[in-house]
């Protein structure tokens, strides 16, 4: 089998403003499909409060829905994680938007409480998208700019779910605002999302290869070795899952992303409910959240670069922490806030913290083990979707979202330990991390 040097071709700067190169190419089309299929898994979010009233439904039953909306993600990253190991990002990512479409344009014909909830679970399965974005922007970025690469991207795509909560309201009102009634309306803006993740399935498949030396079947058919020797499917789970380190980082990709889902899941009904805003000016407030993920993200994984090229992979762990901890004293200040104003205040500055730490934890997964880059990331992944769902649970346990986001404060800086304890050994200095050498 012939070998290449894998680590040459990768792109070691990120032109922004260029679409000529696989690995640009491949960046700029993987934010953009993420950003879709973000915004089409938080669009139900905002409208909410509509759809709570025209369904009737109890803080339990939105809680039920909230978990319905994440939790079938975690089986899905597990699976498209080593799924990208043996088809390859390209494949993997037409296939998850084209399938993904379906029950995003199926919610919109929901008649009743039990079908809302059984579409709304399988909107959950585009919510793997992340998994693959930050696959295919490992494989084409070098070490010294990867952290930046997976931040930049996940954060732009990120952004998709505010957008939607900002966006989704304003549709809606565009809608009824021709005549049609509010029940109609909020049905009609769900079709949205749905087709634009039909065009981006085209776009994907036609426009990106999944590394940059090629397609991974043209490169096997040719005796060609892939970077890691990635056998894909079980080997690439089971690797992944012997290493220690994925499972300490699966707890603390639960404590920022997952908290950043629920926050998705919940702000609007939260600013509603507590503050008395409209439903416009609760989906402007939840909105700004998600829209930190346009710079907080690549913050966190610029910063986690930069940290290491002056030290050593372990920069990268403590720069996580800090992050987390921050994180952690912000919602506690957001649960605990007595005005919408201070509220919004807070959120922002906790919604900083918890964007920069889920982009300081992507900056280290390239560094865990690249024969199995794909377990890796979707088992970190799902890690993510299962703080999000017993973050649902504890809700719908203590009946108020309030004392929820009082009781994920305190576990959010519990779980930054978790981030000290997956430090890296002596050998795995600066010159090992920097080629990516697995653990």
């Amino acid at each position: 089998m012939t070998t290449t040097d894998t680590h040459a071709s990768k792109a070691t700067s990120i032109k922004l403003l260029s679409f000529a190169t696989p690995p640009m190419r491949a960046f700029h089309l993987t934010w953009m499909a993420f950003f879709i299929c973000f915004f089409a898994w938080f669009a139900c979010a905002p409208l909410m409060p509509v759809i709570k009233g025209e369904f009737h439904l109890s803080l339990a039953q939105i809680a039920n829905i909230n978990i319905a909306a994440v939790a079938i993600t975690i089986l899905v990253r597990l699976v498209v994680g080593p799924m990208c190991d043996r088809f390859g990002p390209r494949l993997t990512y037409t296939g998850l938007l084209a399938l993904g479409a379906i029950p995003v344009l199926g919610v919109a014909l929901a008649q009743s409480y039990e079908s809302f909830l059984i579409f709304r679970l399988g909107i959950g399965a585009v919510g793997a998208s992340f998994v693959i974005t930050q696959y295919h922007t490992s494989v084409m970025f070098a070490p010294k700019v990867v952290g930046t690469a997976n931040a930049a991207a996940a954060g732009w795509g990120n952004a998709g779910g505010g957008a939607a909560q900002a966006l989704m309201p304003l549709l809606l009102t565009a809608i009824v605002m021709t005549g049609v009634s509010q029940s109609l309306g909020w049905r009609l803006a769900l079709v949205v999302p749905g087709v634009m993740m039909l065009i981006m399935a085209v776009l994907y498949y036609r426009y990106t290869q999944d590394c940059p030396q090629g397609n991974y079947a043209d490169l096997r058919r040719a005796g060609v070795a892939i970077e890691g020797n990635k056998k894909g499917g079980w080997d690439s789970f089971k690797t992944a899952a012997a290493n220690h380190r994925v499972w300490l980082l699966f707890v603390t990709y639960g404590a920022c992303f997952g908290i950043e889902i629920f926050i998705h899941n919940i702000a609007a009904v939260y600013y509603v409910d507590h503050f008395g805003l409209s439903l416009g000016a609760a989906g402007a407030a939840a909105g700004s959240f998600g829209l930190l993920a346009l710079f907080a993200r690549a913050l966190g994984g610029w910063l986690s670069d930069k940290s290491a090229a002056r030290g050593s992979l372990n920069a990268r762990v403590t720069v996580l922490f800090v992050m987390m901890i921050g994180e952690g004293i912000g919602l506690l200040w957001f649960a605990n806030a007595g005005s919408a104003s201070f509220a919004i205040i807070a959120m922002l500055v906790f919604g900083l913290f918890t964007h920069m730490a889920c982009g300081a934890t992507y900056a280290l997964v390239p560094f865990i083990d690249s024969r199995a880059l794909g377990g890796v990331a979707g088992i970190i992944g799902a890690g993510g979707n299962v703080g999000a769902v017993l973050a649902g649970f504890l809700m719908k346990g203590t009946g108020s979202i309030q004392q929820t986001l009082s009781i994920l404060s305190v576990l959010v800086v519990i779980s930054a330990l978790c981030a000290l304890a997956a430090r890296f050994g002596a050998r795995h200095n600066t010159g090992i991390a920097a080629a990516g050498v697995a653990a």
